[in-house]
């Protein structure tokens, strides 16, 4: 009897260690179905991918998410120093950066212009028109005085762009959106676009003053008023010269001292170089060198080109291309931090992000930017 009972312990033991076994098995199988579902998941979520964002697990952040994904601002309350009363909240630093290089990425102007962050709206930039006056001397001749140099106040215009994307709470409820870089992509396209549109034509008012903005005159360099461009006509209302039309574009590169020819680009929309496409040199070769690989700009007489969409089409009178070192010839000012505002009623069951960002751009050098004006004169 006791042979009897020790044999089916034995029994009972081995099957219960074969089920354990097996038990364990079906866990790790089940285990990596679950990983690599998740993994599908997150490939195929908006806001997911390979991102800086990801690998940032800051208590800022953690607290930015939690407010984003449930309202609940305590713990960002105690450690934002840029909270408002009408309960919006500073974008932490990596999300910050990630909007300010996706919109450079996307933004044409801002990748050519010279940009500045500033801590206050009221900025100005002292401007050296014409520089201070030198002489040379003997060893031991007198020194007399030098004309002191004449001194421009440029204070560009600024105004608050703003971008209000949405998404849904059960979105946000869904550990696999990750919900701020979602944010950081919306943001970032709605400002690159809006922007975009200033820094080329924007008026001055509540927003940045486009390089277009104002009335370029034909005369030369020295002669016009500080902030005025320069264009040359092509001589026919809204269109291109009749014949040779490519020495207009080599007048325009020559028009500009050589000083700023070093780091120029062209500016014009897409339509406008597709014309310039067919357009040869007196040898009979294209001016216009294609882009080589992804990433490298296309050419016309070496200089890179910047397509910007919100640069006029050709038509009469119209401003359509632009030549210059934008680095030294426009400058945009960033007022620090981005703010989001979180709106959880106006559009049930979406929840919205209110961010904005106050932005300014104007000319600081008109004689580093040209310009060609479908005209006659």
């Amino acid at each position: 009897m006791d042979y009897e009972a020790e044999s089916f312990n034995k029994i009972a033991g081995a099957i219960e260690k074969a089920n354990n076994a097996f038990e364990a098995f079906k866990n790790r199988i089940d285990q990596r179905f679950e990983d690599l579902e998740n993994k599908e998941a997150k490939a195929n979520r908006p806001g997911f991918g390979a991102h800086k964002l990801d690998a940032d697990t800051t208590p800022e952040r953690k607290a930015f998410r939690a407010f984003m994904r449930t309202g609940d601002d305590a713990q960002l309350k105690s450690m934002s120093a840029g909270s408002l009363p009408d309960g919006g909240y500073a974008v932490p630093k990596v999300i910050e950066q990630s909007i300010e290089d996706l919109v450079v990425n996307i933004s044409p102007i801002r990748q050519i212009a010279s940009v500045q962050q500033i801590s206050t709206s009221d900025f100005h930039k002292l401007v050296n028109l014409r520089g201070t006056a030198s002489g040379w001397v003997a060893e031991t001749a007198a020194r007399p005085a030098t004309n002191t140099p004449q001194l421009a106040d440029v204070k560009p215009p600024m105004g608050e762009i703003y971008a209000f994307p949405m998404a849904s709470q059960q979105m946000l409820d869904d550990v696999y959106f990750n919900a701020d870089t979602w944010l950081a992509e919306q943001v970032s396209t709605e400002f690159a676009r809006s922007e975009g549109a200033a820094f080329v034509s924007g008026n001055g008012t509540n927003q940045p003053a486009g390089f277009l903005n104002g009335t370029p005159l034909a005369t030369a360099d020295g002669t016009r008023a500080f902030g005025t461009l320069q264009y040359l006509p092509t001589g026919v209302s809204g269109a291109w010269p009749a014949s040779n039309p490519a020495d207009l574009l080599l007048a325009l590169v020559f028009s500009l001292k050589a000083q700023f020819r070093q780091n120029a680009h062209w500016v014009m929309s897409k339509a406008t170089l597709s014309q310039i496409t067919q357009f040869k040199d007196s040898s009979g070769r294209y001016i216009l060198s294609p882009m080589t690989a992804p990433g490298v700009p296309a050419t016309i007489f070496g200089y890179p080109v910047v397509e910007a969409e919100d640069m006029p089409s050709v038509g009469a009178g119209s401003l359509s291309i632009a030549f210059g070192d934008f680095g030294r010839g426009y400058l945009i000012v960033d007022r620090i931090g981005t703010r989001v505002i979180r709106d959880p009623f106006t559009n049930r069951p979406y929840v919205g992000f209110y961010a904005t960002k106050r932005v300014g751009g104007a000319v600081v050098n008109s004689e580093a930017i040209k310009l060609i004006k479908f005209s006659v004169s």
